[in-house]
């Protein structure tokens, strides 16, 4: 069922995103040579603890995974792009890290990603990370009271067709609120002008996120980490948004981000 919020309980969703805004730019601050995700993930469970809040992921067992999440917080290196386990391993100057979150406060859910560059940059990986920033920032242009959810799918689509990035659809953006995921999918291509019409109080995850050279996966033997199927490089960009009646307001905006 989906499930229109109120004012208060955006606002409510809201402070929880403003506090996964928060913790991603602490990530992408420390995230450097030399850093262990280890490292990473246990600064994040501290950051968690201290708000009093709960990861989603944490003893997250969704039908495609190996047992439960047992950690609380996804990080993501190079070819891998969603759900990756923090494990024992050591960033290297030019690795591409993706850091995905979701947590609930008092009951009310956001979730965000962002992916970065350790130490040196390359263009290439520069210009898939903007890909995946441009791409979500249309989707959140679109996705406007009377619009229909195709026109977000659209979006996100069109961009990668610009950047020739192809596009899988088994995972995309969904509905959030009183969990990380509730009813809809938004898939990361699709029609303008099919699908669910948008109304107020409808939230979204929104995730464009693209690998340079293939739209197929493979799951790592862990069962969770997900990476591109030829190896190339990934990028991943997510923001939590409520539909109003006007423009749709971003949930989980980083203050270093330029869009408000």
């Amino acid at each position: 069922m989906i499930e229109l919020k109120t004012r208060a309980e955006i606002e409510r969703m809201h402070v929880t995103g403003r506090f996964v805004a928060e913790v991603l730019s602490e990530v992408g601050e420390l995230a450097d040579v030399g850093v262990n995700l280890m490292d990473l993930e246990h600064h994040v469970r501290g950051m968690i603890k201290r708000r009093g809040a709960e990861s989603c992921y944490w003893d997250y067992a969704p039908s495609f995974g190996e047992g439960p999440f047992r950690n609380v917080i996804c990080l993501s290196v190079n070819d891998a792009v969603l759900h990756g386990l923090p494990h024992d391993y050591v960033l290297r100057d030019g690795d591409v890290l993706t850091a995905d979150l979701a947590v609930t406060i008092d009951g009310w859910a956001a979730d965000s990603a962002r992916t970065v560059i350790v130490g040196t940059p390359a263009e290439e990986d520069l210009r898939i990370i903007r890909a995946t920033e441009e791409a979500l920032e249309a989707a959140i242009g679109v996705a406007l009271a009377g619009n229909r959810l195709g026109d977000i799918s659209a979006a996100i689509g069109a961009v990668a067709r610009d950047y020739g990035y192809p596009v899988n659809t088994q995972f995309g953006g969904h509905g959030i609120g009183r969990t990380m995921h509730e009813d809809l999918h938004v898939s990361n291509t699709g029609t303008a002008g099919r699908g669910m019409k948008l109304k107020p109080g409808l939230t979204l995850a929104l995730e464009p996120w693209f690998a340079r050279t293939t739209d197929r996966i493979v799951f790592d033997p862990d069962g969770w980490t997900i990476r591109s199927a030829d190896g190339s490089r990934t990028a991943h960009s997510e923001h939590t948004v409520a539909i109003t009646d006007g423009d749709a307001l971003v949930l989980t905006r980083r203050e270093s981000e330029s869009n408000t």
